[in-house]
């Protein structure tokens, strides 16, 4: 059920902004490079994430809008190199790493998986946001089906156009963590990430890997944390 969204959506993000305690007060510039690297920043990194990780909700859903708000043209298509080329007919989600069962999933094989639909806010670090319907499958069904080992705790993402992002475990199991391959009910279009790719209400939109191609599950978070991540942004981007 669409609950309206409540008045103090952004609480505690702003909080965050005004305890000193997010790593994304030292950007200038958001959703392309940043302006520099501060040290601050990086001395703050290590604070932010276990203070982030205290106070999420790994099961709580985010309040949801209506059909009626949803804002067609608000989402910005933001680009990391050229969109890509993919052939629909040979694509395949690999879901690997510290798994019983590994994957290779065709589109149709998920898209025959039970579907979930949310219209929640994408906000972008750049300062902008758009209220979208987005249709897909739970992350969290993915990663059951893959049978991960209880030393799991994080997911690392790969994308078509090379782009790279991680997440920690329980972020990814969120309930409203999708797998997307509609956008407003209709078919995701391409500069939007299709055939697949993150949505999720609970963290910036640089989390949210487009064209995803394989999922890694695995027990440590390697020195190469994301694209963005890596050159000075906040690595858990929690909302």
């Amino acid at each position: 059920m669409n609950i309206k969204v409540h008045q103090h959506q952004f609480k505690r993000r702003h909080f965050l902004k005004i305890a000193g305690l997010s790593g994304i007060s030292f950007l200038l510039d958001g959703c392309g490079t940043p302006v520099f690297e501060d040290l601050v920043g990086k001395l703050s990194e290590p604070l932010n994430q276990k203070f982030e990780k205290l106070i999420f909700k790994p099961q709580k859903p985010v309040p949801e809008f209506s059909l009626s708000e949803i804002q067609p043209e608000a989402l910005i298509v933001n680009t990391f190199r050229d969109t890509p080329i993919i052939d629909i007919e040979k694509y395949r989600l690999i879901v690997d790493g510290e798994v019983n069962n590994p994957l290779s999933l065709s589109m149709a094989e998920i898209q025959a998986l039970p579907q979930t639909s949310m219209i929640i806010r994408h906000v972008c670090v750049e300062g902008w946001a758009a209220i979208v319907q987005w249709n897909g499958i739970r992350l969290q069904e993915i990663v059951a089906l893959a049978q991960p080992k209880a030393n799991v705790r994080y997911a690392y993402f790969k994308s078509a156009d090379g782009y790279y992002e991680s997440w920690d475990i329980a972020s990814a199991l969120h309930p409203q963590t999708l797998l997307a391959y509609e956008k407003n009910g209709q078919p995701l279009p391409v500069d939007n990430g299709a055939p697949l790719r993150l949505a999720s209400p609970i963290k910036l939109g640089y989390k949210q890997s487009k064209w995803v191609t394989k999922i890694s599950l695995v027990s440590y978070l390697s020195p190469f944390k994301g694209y963005w991540e890596d050159l000075g942004y906040e690595w858990f981007a929690g909302l």
